[in-house]
């Protein structure tokens, strides 16, 4: 496989190469992306967007916003990744998230946060486990229905588009670790899980009203174990269904 390099995207035929992936990797109606302008003015406001290149060929990218918190900490936020399908897979997402933690850690950034769907267990491993995010906070219907990353999906079923918050403490031990290449397992054991259908897109393609049910139990599932201060921290994975891991704070 030829060498892939990460780098910033500063064109405009590179950002049209971001608007290009995203249609690609996501299949999303044009209302749902992210457009160049979107991401020129994002730049001039302190973001930036990171590309995957083979050769000339952008293969993937990340786009990275600048937030503020209470007390005016400034902070990232990481509001799309995509991958093109040829190179999904591959380690290319791994390569610009890691891009994306050094740069943020080269100016001064602590945290990351983005969000992704609970019911994703492949987006969920990568998040938590791979990459050593923990999660506190969890949006129901954070888009508006039907907001849908299969473009094989033809028709809407009233889902609800949940999110899971990631929170990525860039430079905790745990990070730090993980980013060299070692084991970091959680330590301790957890003590709530809530369990997702390991194949949700075909879930939903075959008996849509019990892909509908399955997401009404994880939502109250999941927002009880948050609200009684649980940290949701990793995931175990398993052929029919995986489960998320909760823990003591």
């Amino acid at each position: 496989m030829e060498a892939t390099t990460i780098r910033e995207c500063t064109t405009i035929e590179e950002f049209d190469g971001c608007l290009s992936l995203q249609r690609e990797a996501f299949g999303l109606p044009d209302l749902e992306l992210s457009p160049r302008r979107h991401l020129i003015v994002s730049r001039q406001a302190g973001g930036w967007t990171l590309g995957a290149f083979v050769a000339e060929r952008m293969v993937g990218f990340v786009h990275h916003l600048a937030a503020v918190r209470g007390d005016n900490e400034i902070f990232g936020y990481s509001h799309m990744m995509a991958v093109a399908k040829d190179y999904q897979n591959k380690g290319v997402g791994a390569r610009l998230k890691w891009a994306q933690r050094e740069r943020a850690l080269s100016e001064g950034r602590r945290l990351i946060k983005w969000t992704w769907d609970p019911m994703q267990s492949r987006n969920a491993h990568f998040n938590l486990n791979r990459l050593g995010v923990t999660v506190d906070t969890y949006a129901e219907n954070f888009y508006g229905i039907d907001y849908s990353a299969d473009s094989s999906i033809k028709e809407g079923i009233g889902l609800p588009s949940d999110r899971l918050f990631a929170t990525w403490n860039i430079d905790s031990d745990r990070v730090r670790a993980l980013a060299s290449g070692a084991a970091a397992p959680v330590e301790g054991k957890p003590v709530v899980t809530v369990a997702i259908p390991a194949q949700w897109s075909a879930l939903i393609k075959s008996d849509p009203q019990r892909a509908l049910a399955e997401q009404a139990r994880v939502r109250e599932e999941f927002k009880k174990a948050l609200d009684q201060g649980l940290i949701c921290a990793g995931l175990e994975r398993g052929h029919d269904y995986s489960k998320y891991l909760l823990f003591e704070k």
